[in-house]
């Protein structure tokens, strides 16, 4: 490891194109820092938050997201699934998570709030008990996906097969049933 940082508060701070690789942060506040072209491989973050920070092309091979917030964060096209799948624990609200990858994650009970989760990738994913509150999925993949007990009610904009993926006891709206039917390509009034 370079260094261990615990219980620290980080403000204002430009990571850009910085190397953090093989650091230890546990407990840590990171508030309004920018991650842009940041390397984070081998890097263990252990109940951190993140508020208002911009991961845009951060690299996260190996990283350990273990008990991880992140709340404003802009996360656009960041790829989840080369993340060390160790204890793998994430949280996100007001965050833009469009063309994300999460392919191959666990990410049972996981809390996706008020998210923009455009185009991204959940192909195998298991999100058991995940919850969706409020989030945006358009054109969002959705295949041999684990959404068993998932709650979908407030979801909008998914399209997922029913026939392909894991739905029993997940939870959707009546105005969500299109998503589940768009491929018969029917009209629902």
């Amino acid at each position: 490891m370079n260094n261990y940082i615990e219980g620290a508060t980080i403000e204002n701070t430009d990571f850009t194109e910085q190397s953090l690789a093989g650091n230890e942060y546990t407990n840590c506040e990171f508030i309004n820092c920018n991650f842009t072209n940041c390397d984070l491989k081998n890097t263990d973050l252990i109940e951190c938050t993140f508020k208002g920070c911009n991961f845009s092309q951060a690299i996260l091979n190996n990283t350990g997201i273990k008990g991880v917030q992140f709340t404003s964060c802009k996360l656009i096209g960041i790829n989840f699934q080369v993340c060390s799948d160790f204890l793998f624990s994430i949280q996100f609200a007001d965050c833009q998570l469009d063309y994300a990858s999460f392919f191959q994650k666990k990410m049972k009970k996981t809390l996706f709030s008020c998210c923009s989760i455009k185009e991204a990738d959940f192909e195998e994913t298991d999100l058991t008990e995940a919850v969706f509150t409020n989030c945006d999925l358009l054109h969002t993949s959705f295949n041999k996906t684990i959404l068993e007990k998932a709650d979908l009610r407030t979801a909008y904009n998914y399209s997922l097969d029913p026939e392909l993926n894991r739905i029993k006891k997940a939870k959707f709206s009546h105005h969500g049933i299109s998503g589940l039917l768009s491929k018969y390509d029917i009209v629902i009034d």
